[in-house]
């Protein structure tokens, strides 16, 4: 008989582990100088809530995401792919702190790469 492991989800504590990842998370990115003027006009009380769902999801929770396509969103607002991966490496760092496991913090990056293209409003289809 194996055991099942834990979903991420369950191994960074559920809704108050996320919403605390979140918390932290945010910290690093609002002091990046690279980053933070991307949010000096942004809801933090919404994008948070957002960022609670989004996670959520991507790491095996019970919520979905409801917020606006992400394309949408970030539309014109000059995200470029060296500033998604700086948002990126935050987040790894934001997970190590918390023992995820390797191959979990890989798992989870891979799944927010998926939207790459529609953060940067990149396309990597060959027109």
């Amino acid at each position: 008989m194996s055991e099942t492991k834990p979903s991420l989800y369950e191994q960074i504590g559920g809704e108050a582990g996320i919403a605390s990842m979140v918390d932290d998370f945010y910290e690093r990115v609002l002091a990046d100088p690279e980053l933070e003027p991307f949010f000096k006009h942004v809801p933090m009380d919404r994008l948070n809530r957002m960022q609670r769902e989004f996670f959520s999801a991507a790491t095996g929770g019970p919520a979905e995401f409801t917020g606006k396509p992400l394309s949408h969103v970030h539309q014109n607002i000059g995200i470029t792919i060296r500033h998604f991966q700086r948002f990126t490496e935050h987040l790894i760092e934001t997970l190590e702190e918390r023992d995820i496991d390797e191959k979990e913090i890989l798992d989870l990056i891979s799944r927010v790469n998926v939207y790459a293209d529609e953060i940067t409003g990149s396309s990597s289809v060959d027109g």
